[in-house]
């Protein structure tokens, strides 16, 4: 299924009209960053949650605590349990259905929605519920539009979250009617993820690619990245996106930057994080439904509390903590179709800026999405772009003021989990 802008057809005029306005201008390098303070960089994305769903609730924050189900009805969220029965379904199709042409009013409709007779696709957490969380976007910077770039699923948003691209893919890669265990070069010969041709219409293609990626602007620099990972027999290997970029798969970065995620800590409380740093998560801690949102919150607050340990590299990070699609959950953001009209974000997704730069206590209401982060990247470091998106996505630096009283580390203590 396509994501031009036919399918955008019904979407609110209001919308339509102010999405120009929220493209940041064509880039040069920037040098507002360049060589400055901020000389570690981490991206911790973690997995299908929007913003309503999480922070729909908080103050100051453009939220909702209700909806509007198909019958026109406005409607209370429900309160969203720590975890799930399943998980609600937020393919691209599915979610062309819940967006319903920027009205929001299908998301009840998903399969999976639905869950011990109650619409769990149009609920939130409260406060109460992810109380960590919420002290992050309390103290530090949190974004309340930050959409995931693509209107879909985990593997193509994913993908642009390293290259700013996804090579045209819609679909996770799939063994028929079957989800592959493996999502990259390393998946089963018969795995094929849906990609669209330049005339508008789907072909399968083996998951494994070859454009080049914001690691190879690192390299090509001389800049210091890792990708903290699971290894090939753990759940959460889906999401190592290098895998599906054979170049690096196959080659020597594999060897050198692709690391076990149980090295995170290490590195962080050690002071040796690199300069840029991907942080993926084991499925059973990545607030996946149906995982619990209290284990997956404690292993967040357990990584980050390893680099705020370390003063002397706290002193000099900037997190960037957000998840990778909206998972089947409510949203009441109409998501803004991309430059002319050849691209559509998916739904709202929840960021928090984690530093001792970011603004205290701040709601950043700047567009951004995925290629934001690495724009900030590149503009931090003075690199070229990689493509159109990330070359015209606005960076993050709304979010962090670096002359500013740095704020100072807020160690957080894990819950108990029911």
């Amino acid at each position: 299924m396509s994501r031009k802008l036919i399918l955008r057809v019904g979407a609110p005029a209001a919308v339509l009209a102010v999405v120009a306005a929220q493209f940041a201008a064509p880039r040069s390098p920037s040098k507002v960053l360049a060589a400055g303070p901020i000389q570690h960089i981490i991206i911790m994305d973690k997995e299908n949650r929007s913003f309503d769903s999480m922070f729909g609730r908080f103050p100051g924050a453009n939220g909702a605590t209700s909806f509007t189900n198909p019958k026109g009805r406005i409607l209370s969220l429900n309160h969203q349990s720590d975890a799930l029965d399943t998980d609600i379904s937020h393919a691209h199709g599915e979610a062309v259905k819940a967006v319903d042409g920027g009205r929001m009013d299908r998301f009840s409709l998903l399969t999976g929605a639905t869950q011990e007779r109650a619409d769990m696709a149009d609920s939130q957490f409260y406060q109460s519920d992810i109380p960590n969380y919420w002290k992050y976007a309390r103290t530090f910077a949190l974004d309340d539009n930050f959409f995931s770039t693509v209107m879909g699923p985990s593997y193509p948003n994913h993908l642009f979250s390293i290259a700013a691209q996804d090579a045209n893919v819609d679909s996770l890669p799939m063994i028929g009617s079957r989800q592959s265990r493996r999502w990259g070069c390393d998946a089963a010969p018969n795995t094929t993820v849906e990609q669209r041709t330049p005339d508008n219409h789907t072909k399968q293609v083996f998951p494994c690619f070859n454009f080049r990626t914001l690691a190879d602007v690192l390299d090509a620099n001389d800049v210091s990245w890792k990708y903290y990972a699971p290894s090939q027999d753990q759940s959460g290997y889906v999401w190592s996106s290098f895998d599906s970029i054979k170049h690096i798969r196959f080659g020597p970065d594999w060897q050198s930057h692709v690391v076990h995620d149980r090295q995170f800590a290490t590195d962080a409380a050690g002071g040796t994080l690199p300069t840029v740093s991907w942080l993926v998560e084991p499925a059973r801690v990545s607030d996946h439904p149906p995982a619990s949102i209290c284990a997956g919150e404690n292993w967040t607050v357990r990584q980050i509390n390893a680099i705020m340990s370390n003063p002397s590299q706290w002193a000099h990070t900037v997190i960037i903590l957000t998840w990778d699609d909206f998972g089947g959950f409510y949203d009441h953001v109409p998501p803004p179709v991309g430059p002319n009209g050849a691209l559509e974000f998916g739904p709202r997704v929840p960021a928090i800026i984690i530093s001792p730069f970011s603004r205290r206590s701040y709601i950043d209401h700047t567009f951004y999405n995925f290629a934001s982060i690495l724009r900030f990247v590149e503009d931090t470091y003075n690199l070229p772009s990689l493509n159109g998106l990330d070359g015209t996505s606005n960076d993050l630096h709304n979010a962090l003021d670096v002359n500013q009283i740095p704020v100072p580390p807020l160690l957080l203590k894990p819950r108990v989990c029911d």
